[in-house]
């Protein structure tokens, strides 16, 4: 087996190992995703992150080394884990199933570090942390999260009536205009899209910019965004509804109209990223013309 074979092969036994003991809490993740809304954006995660390691592994393998030390480590935390999962059955089923998962892609990192090294596993740094995304947050975690998204959509709601001159009152996350009462309930949170918008920004942007400031930056407005797009739905559909068409408030637009809403916010991160991806350009362009001398300062 040649020298460059032999970390590959080390690490398939090493992940086959981690499939055959936590392919439970995998195939539960999994089925979750596919029946609750709130968990979708699960089902993106293991492609796109198997795509973007495919993609840099020509380049890795002349980093290729073992590292018995930091891999051991992180393969002992996430058997602690999985043991805290497995052998505590007084937790909630949904928060053993987050630890579980959790374990399992401590598990995976553990595996490139000790069969890859640190080097190359430190250039596959986002698509390894990428995959904690798979894990599925418990129910507390997501109520709270889904009442964050109303109340900020109320509140984007109630300021886009205002500066409509429109008269608004607004009682936490109901909103009253003349002819209209709205509450943005938990079903309207979008807190799929939302999830969706922030998973697709995060790869956008760490596959077009470089700056670590400008990625963060991206990330920060697709948050924000995840909230305004809701609150524009909503003032959108009640505009319609009170001014043009009575059926605008039952019809498509109502309910299957988040994808219009959530690729008016993925425009607006596209056209923030083309901005910044300028900027960077024209950094490494002036630095190029003027480069810093060592007895500058």
């Amino acid at each position: 087996m040649s020298k460059l074979a032999l970390p590959q092969v080390s690490l398939i036994f090493v992940l086959a190992g981690s499939i055959a003991v936590g392919w439970r809490p995998l195939v539960e993740t999994l089925g979750l995703a596919l029946r609750d809304d709130q968990y979708t954006h699960i089902l993106l995660i293991l492609p796109v992150s198997m795509a973007l390691i495919f993609f840099e592994w020509p380049l890795l393998r002349p980093m290729f080394a073992l590292e018995v030390r930091a891999g051991c480590i992180l393969l002992g935390m996430a058997g602690f884990f999985t043991g805290l999962a497995y052998l505590r059955s007084s937790l909630p089923s949904d928060l053993r199933l987050s630890i579980a998962m959790f374990a399992l892609v401590l598990w995976w990192i553990g595996a490139f570090v000790l069969c890859l090294g640190l080097r190359a596993t430190r250039s596959l740094l986002f698509p390894l942390c990428f995959l904690f995304w798979i894990v599925p947050l418990p129910q507390t975690v997501v109520a709270g999260i889904v009442n964050l998204l109303q109340q900020g959509s109320a509140w984007i709601a109630d300021a886009l009536f205002a500066a409509a001159g429109v008269p608004v009152a607004k009682d936490g996350v109901m909103l009253t205009i003349p002819g209209l009462t709205v509450e943005v309930a938990q079903e309207c949170s979008s807190i799929r899209s939302s999830s969706m918008l922030l998973v697709t920004t995060m790869v956008l942007a760490q596959l077009m910019l470089r700056s670590p400031w400008r990625k963060v930056l991206v990330i920060a407005v697709a948050i924000l965004l995840s909230v305004a797009k809701n609150g524009l739905r909503i003032f959108t559909i009640a505009m319609l509804g009170t001014r043009v068409d009575p059926g605008y408030l039952t019809g498509r637009l109502h309910h299957q109209g988040g994808v219009v809403f959530f690729t008016i916010a993925l425009v607006v991160v596209f056209i923030l990223i083309w901005i910044l991806k300028r900027g960077e350009g024209e950094a490494v362009q002036a630095a190029a013309l003027h480069p810093v001398s060592p007895t500058d300062g």
